[in-house]
């Protein structure tokens, strides 16, 4: 791989994604607020949903959660916390496994429902038909990166986490990112163009947060029929 190509990688590329995602996402908000949700399907199917729809999000918070930790926190302080790089991969390994497996279990589900339930299949529209796949491929690429941790002793908070905390100095450390092993390569690659894509498919809805709903008033709901039968001996 030559030099301009790990620049435009891994020093470029994150930063056109990220800008992407950003106008991409007011854009959509300003002409389509109204289909910024998950235009939701229950209706059409609900047993499959049922299964694959909190598997799918509660494994997923879990895996945000392990790459939160991975990428963010310095392996010095955990460290100085008393967690040894031994014990943090042990533990990194099996929660991170269990998490990809059962998120990779539940978008089978979930893409599943999609293919087999006409109506559902003919709710999805042109950029789910590409996100969704891309998802797919961003979760089994990150499961194939954990699996491999298992034989080869590549640390990645040494390397790929350095890289990414370094974009948010506007100073990419691209070499740190470039001596990776393939397999986080593509997995990165594939990550980038998910978050591009977001806007513009059914994922946008994780950017929303119902915070209104907090304060709102309740909605009161009367029976009109035991308000007229009351009226009606009211008056007689």
């Amino acid at each position: 791989m030559t030099t301009h190509l790990r620049i435009a990688l891994w020093g470029v590329l994150p930063y056109l994604a990220l800008a992407v995602l950003v106008t991409g996402t007011a854009w959509r908000y300003r002409y389509d607020r109204f289909g910024f949700t998950t235009r939701s399907s229950q209706l059409y199917e609900s047993r499959l949903l049922r299964v694959g729809g909190p598997l799918f999000h509660y494994a997923l918070f879990l895996v945000i959660g392990g790459h939160v930790m991975g990428l963010l926190v310095p392996e010095s302080l955990t460290g100085r916390l008393g967690i040894g790089e031994g014990r943090y991969h042990a533990v990194a390994l099996t929660m991170g496994g269990v998490a990809g497996v059962a998120a990779v279990g539940g978008l089978a589900v979930l893409l599943y429902r999609r293919l087999r339930v006409p109506a559902v299949r003919g709710a999805t529209g042109r950029g789910d038909r590409v996100t969704y796949p891309l998802l797919a491929l961003v979760l089994l690429a990150g499961l194939t990166a954990t699996a491999s941790s298992v034989t080869d002793p590549y640390d990645y908070r040494l390397g790929v986490a350095v890289w990414f905390r370094s974009l948010f100095t506007l100073d990419p450390d691209v070499s740190a990112m470039a001596h990776a092993p393939l397999v986080y390569q593509v997995h990165a690659l594939l990550a980038l163009a998910l978050f591009a894509l977001w806007p513009f498919g059914r994922l946008v809805h994780a950017l929303t947060v119902p915070l209104g709903y907090v304060a709102r008033p309740y909605v009161v709901y009367r029976s009109r029929g035991r308000a007229t039968g009351r009226r009606s001996r009211g008056t007689a």
